[in-house]
């Protein structure tokens, strides 16, 4: 193993907390209805091993629940994968507040899909502690994020780069730019052009997560107005290099934009042309290259860029 990875380690274990909102008749049911990743027959067996406790007491039978217990999974340790070393080489800037990194892929950020310890957040501690994660990147994504020493400073950017409002047009002093390759654009689709997609993006059933972010369905009031625009820069054999600006921050929005198009991003094992996404596969697999290239913060006077990986850069076949 590189010295720029950390190895696959067990991590502590973690305490998972409930609060039991509606009676159920059964424990297991309770865990297996609310996280659809584990089957009944495996909250049986974490039951059986006393990993569960109701109200401050190890259960060892499935009981019946009632509205307000306090539940608690003591999940025991798990082997957490290799991910990059966060060095500090990795500063795109730092005045003392801003912290902004150059996230390597195959790092997540927080906590989530199976990381607990072999994250940014964690990583940043031994040499940043006072820095917080501004925003998230997906674990397979690349380049600028930002962090932020003051919550004051948080606040007030993690409500601009996210983008809420109704009006998708607004950047509210932020710009943001991707490169990414995908797979082959529409041939009337010319170098230097710039297309906007706006497929609105919503929650779709999934079998293992129950939900999961996709383009809308039609007629889904709850979707979310999304905008991007993509700007082809080269064509290569069976793929192209594009550039993608986002005007909101939609869940694995250009992922998704991109599928919605018919060009999902080139090694993509989840969404599907269209939108959709597989049935067999989570949110945090690999194997596509997108980079958060550029953030420019208007009030500040700030453009911000992290180098593009070798893979792309144009002219070059990753």
């Amino acid at each position: 193993m590189s010295k720029d990875w950390l190895p696959a380690a067990l991590n502590s274990g973690h305490r998972y907390r409930d609060r039991v909102q509606a009676a159920a008749a059964s424990t297991v049911g309770y865990y297996a209805e609310r996280y659809v990743h584990s089957d009944p027959s495996v909250w049986r067996e974490r039951l059986a091993a006393g990993e569960i406790w109701c109200n401050g007491q190890q259960l060892r039978a499935d009981v019946a629940l009632a509205a307000g217990d306090q539940l608690l999974w003591h999940r025991p340790p798990w082997e957490e994968a290799a991910v990059p070393v966060l060095s500090q080489h990795a500063v795109v800037f730092d005045d003392g507040d801003l912290l902004v990194l150059n996230k390597p892929s195959g790092l997540p950020v927080l906590p989530a899909g199976g990381f607990l310890e072999h994250t940014l957040l964690t990583q940043l501690r031994s040499w940043a502690p006072k820095a917080r994660p501004v925003h998230r990147l997906g674990r397979f994504t690349s380049g600028v994020l930002v962090c932020a020493r003051q919550r004051s400073t948080r606040a007030n950017l993690s409500a601009r780069l996210r983008e809420s409002t109704a009006d998708v047009t607004v950047r509210r002093g932020c710009l943001k730019v991707y490169r990414a390759l995908t797979e082959p654009l529409p041939a009337d689709w010319g170098l230097g052009e710039t297309r906007p997609i706006e497929t609105p993006i919503g929650l779709r059933p999934h079998p293992l997560l129950g939900q999961l972010w996709c383009a809308a369905l039609a007629g889904d009031a709850c979707a979310l107005a999304s905008r991007s625009a993509l700007t082809l820069l080269e064509r290569q054999p069976g793929r192209c290099l594009v550039e993608v600006e986002i005007a909101t921050g939609r869940p694995h929005q250009i992922r998704i934009h991109t599928a919605a198009i018919g060009s999902p991003l080139l090694g993509d094992p989840l969404y599907l042309p269209g939108g959709e996404a597989r049935a067999e596969v989570l949110p945090g697999a690999g194997g596509y290259q997108l980079h958060a290239h550029r953030l420019s913060l208007e009030p500040e006077g700030l453009s911000l860029e992290a180098p593009l990986p070798s893979g792309l850069l144009e002219g070059q076949q990753p």
